[in-house]
This record gives structure tokens, C-alpha cells and sequence, in this order.
């Protein structure tokens, strides 16, 4: 069915479930901290998943680890002391391994900023949205622009040489005005990552439910361009729809997600994709979602929600679906390495985007055009099955 002869990188994404507060637009598997919670049972629930997931990619070298929520920083310093030298002893990390941890600006967080640059979290992601006091209460947001401000201060000071800054536009009733402050605010803190995008009413949110007023799709559109201007001006290059960063500063966590790469996933709602080179197969596995399941069925196969071994028809889309969100694309080569078929399968497909104008495609490389990042959503249509593909309204 396949050929894989190389497998593609590993990482590991790590889920902590708990925040002090759900905001109204989250759509993430996260739950309010309502009760106290035993953080050593909740690890031991983690290592757990962990070992028996281990059989599956034995002796492959882990190179990205990202622990997300949740608020992952609520955890103590030695609750992630201990995390990270657990799998330290059960995976064979990277010497350059990177090690990102997700963060709110609050000040209870920013005071444990240099103890986990200790424990060896060598990257940080911090959620700011907004500096605007008014902005980050009407999102739901608990803590307050100085906050934001002095995280990345403490960030610095920690020694952090590589940090993400979180950024939304389309606030409820948010100026292009204040949309380009946050933008500038971000660039004075001196991140070496960006992360902007707009947002979006999800599903199953209190937003989605309860719409507020957001900025109309022309503004939208202005603060979204402006914002990339501003972001190209300043050295910050996009490399993803949303990402952007200094260079040789990408996500190599995301990155590899990107470029259909493998990873483990443990934790509540956690996912994971694995190639077996010996079956010549890939695997997507979840995990329950809810806490109190997953750290009572977390030592046995009854931790795992759904699995699913992936057809060549999904694997090809799932690429793709992947891969044409990165600014470079991808080599042509990196298909037969990490999709385990050859180029040809994906022909037509192909073929009509670039006569779409939306890919632009040689020997080496295919990379969507501007017109293709623009029009994402209309290229990756392309790469549909015929009864995935949006049908025209009725008349």
C-alpha cells in the first residue's frame, strides 16, 4: 500500500487540561480549575499514556516537545521538573530538542519564568491576544495589557532566547486603530515569534452561541494585511498562514505537524499520528477527552477514544490539506518520505491547481502562490474527494 523508506521526524505533544478560566471563544479541550487536583496523579496518569505508547516508535529520536491546555503553566515548577525528567529517562531526545511550553501572562506564571528555563523549557508560547485592557475583557480574557508587557520582560530576563507571542484581530468591536497597536506592542517586546490571527466564532463556544459584535469583513481584511506589512517590516517572514518569525525561530513543533510528520499525543483529547514502517502503515489514535476519564483509564487501552489506520486517499489529502498552509510549500521528495506514495497520485489535483494559479510547481518544490494563500480555502477544496466538496447552494 505504501513505501516508506525514511520515517519522518517525531515529536511529542503533551495536554494539560485545567485553566483558571474558560474563555468564550476557546474551543480546545480545556476545563475550569473548579476543584483541586492531585498535579502528581495527573502526571503519573501522563507517564502512564506514555509507556504504553512507547512500543510504537521504539529507538526513534524525539525532536520537539510542546506541552499546551489548558494552562500548562498553572502547573508547579517541580511538577514540570518532574515531567521533564521522566521523559528525558523513556525517550531518546534531540541534543538541539526544542521544548515549548504554553503560558498566560498572569503574574503568578511570570514568577516561575526562570525555574522552568532551569528544568530545560527552552521555548515559550504566551497567550496576549491584546494589550488593550478593554479588548482582553470583552474576549474574557483575566489578565491585563501591563501583564502582557512584563511577561515578555520576564521572558527575556529568564533568558529565553526564543519566545512566541499569541495575537488575535477581529475583536469584539476592535479599530484597525487598536488591531495595529497590538501589532506594534508585540514588536517593541522584541519576540522572535508571532502568532496572529482573527477570531473566529467556533463551534460548541459561549461566542458561537452568543455572538458579539465583530468587526466587519473589509476591516477584517485591512487589519489582517496591515498587520502582515507591519509584521514583513520588522523581520518578521510568515511562514505559515499564521505564523510568523525571525529567522531560523519557526515552531519546529508545528512544523513538523505541518509537514505530516509523526508525533505521540498523551493527555486528555490528546492526538497522535504514527508511521510503522514494518506494517507500512499510518496511525491516528485520540485519547478520552474528559480528565477525570482519561487519568482513570490512562494505564490501560481504554485510555484511547478512536483509532484510525489511514487509506492512501486520506493520507495524500491529509499532506496536502497540511503542507500547502507553509509560505516555501514542500519539496517534492518530502511526498514519497513522509506520505509513502509517489507524487503521481496527487496528478490531476495538482494539475488543476496550478492551472487555478494557485500552486506553482517544478522539479523540486511546489508552493502556493499568493493568489493560493489567499484563496487557501479554494485550493485545498481542490485535493477533496468529490463528496467531501462543498455542493453549490439551492436555488
Amino acid at each position: 500500500m505504501f513505501n516508506f523508506t525514511v520515517l519522518p521526524p517525531l515529536g511529542l505533544y503533551t495536554h494539560f487540561p485545567w485553566c483558571v478560566r474558560k474563555c468564550p471563544y476557546c474551543d480546545f479541550n480545556s476545563h475550569e480549575q473548579k476543584n483541586e487536583f492531585s498535579e502528581q496523579k495527573y502526571i503519573d496518569a501522563l507517564l502512564n499514556d506514555l509507556d504504553q505508547e512507547l512500543p510504537q516508535v521504539w529507538g526513534r529520536p524525539v525532536e520537539t516537545i510542546f506541552i499546551g491546555g489548558g494552562t500548562p503553566s498553572l502547573m508547579s515548577v517541580e511538577g514540570i521538573d518532574r515531567l521533564l525528567s521522566e521523559l528525558r529517562a523513556r525517550l531518546a531526545l534531540t541534543p538541539e530538542v526544542e521544548i515549548t511550553l504554553e503560558a498566560n501572562p498572569g503574574t503568578a506564571e511570570q514568577e516561575k519564568f526562570s525555574e522552568y528555563r532551569a528544568a530545560g523549557i527552552n521555548r515559550l508560547s504566551i497567550g496576549i491576544q491584546s494589550f488593550n485592557d478593554d479588548l482582553l475583557t470583552r474576549i474574557g480574557r483575566i489578565h491585563s495589557g501591563r501583564e502582557s508587557i512584563r511577561a515578555a520582560e520576564i521572558a527575556h530576563a529568564a533568558e529565553f532566547e526564543n519566545f512566541n507571542l499569541d495575537l488575535m484581530f477581529g475583536l469584539p468591536n476592535q479599530s484597525l486603530k487598536q488591531a495595529l497597536a497590538d501589532i506594534n506592542n508585540a514588536i517593541d517586546l522584541e519576540p522572535t515569534h508571532i502568532s496572529y490571527y482573527q477570531l473566529t466564532l467556533e463551534p460548541n463556544t459561549l461566542f458561537h452561541h452568543q455572538p458579539p459584535l465583530l468587526p466587519g469583513d473589509d476591516l477584517r481584511w485591512e487589519m489582517h494585511t496591515k498587520g502582515q506589512t507591519r509584521l514583513a517590516e520588522t523581520g518578521f517572514a510568515q511562514y505559515e498562514v499564521s505564523a510568523y518569525a525571525k529567522n531560523k525561530k519557526q515552531c519546529q513543533h508545528n512544523i513538523n505537524y505541518w509537514q505530516f510528520g509523526d508525533y505521540l499525543g498523551i493527555g486528555p483529547g490528546a492526538h497522535g499520528k504514527v508511521t510503522d514502517p514494518h506494517q507500512q502503515t499510518i496511525t491516528r489514535r485520540w485519547k478520552q477527552r474528559h480528565p477525570d476519564d482519561y487519568q482513570k483509564t490512562a494505564a490501560s487501552d481504554d485510555r484511547i477514544a478512536g483509532e484510525s489506520v489511514l487509506s492512501r486517499k486520506d493520507v495524500a489529502l491529509e499532506f496536502m490539506m497540511n503542507t500547502l498552509r507553509l509560505t516555501e510549500g514542500f519539496s517534492t521528495s518530502l511526498f514519497s518520505d513522509h506520505a509513502g506514495l509517489p507524487l503521481h497520485v496527487m496528478q490531476n489535483q495538482l494539475k488543476e491547481a496550478e492551472e487555478k494559479g494557485f500552486i506553482q510547481w517544478d522539479t523540486h518544490t511546489i508552493s502556493p502562490t499568493e493568489k493560493g494563500r489567499l484563496f487557501l480555502n479554494e485550493l485545498l477544496e481542490i485535493f477533496l474527494p468529490e463528496d467531501k466538496k462543498q455542493c453549490p447552494p439551492e436555488k
